[in-house]
Formats: structure tokens, C-alpha cells, sequence
């Protein structure tokens, strides 16, 4: 393997994005996804990205990148058509040991951006290394075919149970245990099928009394329809 798998916290963290075109579009709004402090630098930027500004969603900048651009920056991802500016980031990046992303140029990369299957706090990424964009493409409609919303909401119900679990004192190393039989008694489908009776049936019989759905999901969170 060339690539050490991990998950960024990124949270407050100051990220740049050099370019405003649709790539760098993309990148900015998945930054904001996962709480990153933004900011754009592109002498050309999309409506999207002037929006976005107007909101204060993002520090913009229209003008051209300098390499004192980043000083005090946590992440840098290069999006622009410039092969040259590309390189220079990518170097700026790599003196400063800087993470650092330069779209569809993997050699220029100190880390690599994974196709993913998003569905709520799951998030499921597929890598070929750089190698095949178009097979992780292929992997990612796959998975999403069969990870539907519901993951989403079993997801939110598991952590609102191991929420209360860990209030009652409740032994963490029992969870294990606990949480196989709710996956593995077809949890997921349920809450597909909006089976909220044999889905609170199940919770009675693996964890007692006081594990209700709606009490747990709240009825404004559900996504069932």
C-alpha cells in the first residue's frame, strides 16, 4: 500500500482552495461539509463561490496565488488548469510539510482524495490509489445502490443508544454484543420498510424497557416517510 487510510478533523481548521472554477467549487463545498474554515484564492471564481462569500461562508479572494498564501494554513488544495501553479503549490506545500491536494495530479499529492458514499455520520470511501478514477466511480454508484438513507438513521439510533447505555453505567465492552444482534436482526431493513413496531419489538427484547424509536430518533429527525 502507498497510502495510509485516515479520517481528517478538520473542524475550524484553516484550509485553502487555489482556483474557482467547478473542481475548486466542488472542493469548497465539501470542506464546508465537514466544518473547515475556507478560504478561496482565484482570479476567476463561480456564482456559486461569490454566494457563498456574500453569505461569509468563505474568506474570498479574487486575485492570483503567492506562496506567502500560506502561511498559518492547516490544508491546501490546488484546482486550478495551470499545471505550472499546480507544481508551485504542490512545492510551496511540501517545504512547509503542509497537507496537500492538487486535483487529478496524484504525484503532485502528499494525500489523495477517496470517492465516497455518504449517508448521514457513515461515510464509506473507495480508493484505487489514483490509479482508476473511473473503476472508483463505478465502486461508488455500487455501494450506493446498496447503502440506502436508512444507514443513516440506524447510525443515529445506534449512537443514541450507546449514548444512554454509557449514561446508565452500562459496561462498554458489553455493547458489542448488544449491537451484533440489532445488526445482524435486520435493523437496517426495518427502518427501510418503516417497521417501527418490529423495530421497537426488537429493541425490547435486546435491551429492556426504555429503548423506544421515536424516543430515541425523535420524531423531527426521522427521515422515514
Amino acid at each position: 500500500m502507498r497510502y495510509y487510510p485516515a479520517y481528517l478533523d478538520i473542524q475550524k481548521r484553516k484550509c485553502l482552495v487555489v482556483g474557482g472554477g467547478p473542481v475548486g467549487t466542488r472542493k469548497v463545498k465539501m470542506l464546508l461539509k465537514c466544518g473547515a474554515s475556507v478560504t478561496v484564492i482565484s482570479p476567476v471564481v463561480s456564482e456559486q463561490l461569490k454566494n457563498l462569500a456574500d453569505s461569509g461562508a468563505i474568506n474570498l479572494q479574487v486575485r492570483s496565488y503567492q506562496s506567502a498564501d500560506l502561511a498559518g494554513i492547516f490544508l491546501v488544495i490546488g484546482a486550478t488548469d495551470d499545471e505550472n501553479l499546480n507544481r508551485q503549490i504542490s512545492e510551496d506545500a511540501n517545504r512547509l510539510n503542509l497537507l496537500c491536494n492538487i486535483a487529478d495530479r496524484p504525484q503532485d499529492c502528499n494525500f489523495i482524495l477517496p470517492s465516497i458514499v455518504s449517508r448521514g455520520d457513515l461515510t464509506i470511501s473507495i480508493s484505487t490509489s489514483g490509479k482508476s478514477p473511473a473503476l472508483a466511480k463505478k465502486l461508488r454508484k455500487i455501494l450506493e445502490d446498496q447503502f440506502g438513507e436508512e444507514y443513516a438513521v440506524a447510525l443515529q439510533l445506534m449512537g443514541a443508544i450507546r449514548k444512554k447505555l454509557l449514561r446508565r453505567s452500562h459496561e462498554p465492552e458489553a455493547h458489542k454484543e448488544l449491537f451484533e444482534q440489532l445488526i445482524n436482526s435486520g435493523l437496517a431493513d426495518m427502518i427501510r420498510n418503516n417497521q417501527t413496531a418490529d423495530i421497537d419489538t426488537l429493541l425490547l427484547e435486546v435491551l429492556g424497557e426504555g429503548y423506544a424509536f421515536d424516543d430515541l430518533i425523535g420524531k423531527a429527525d426521522q427521515t422515514l416517510k
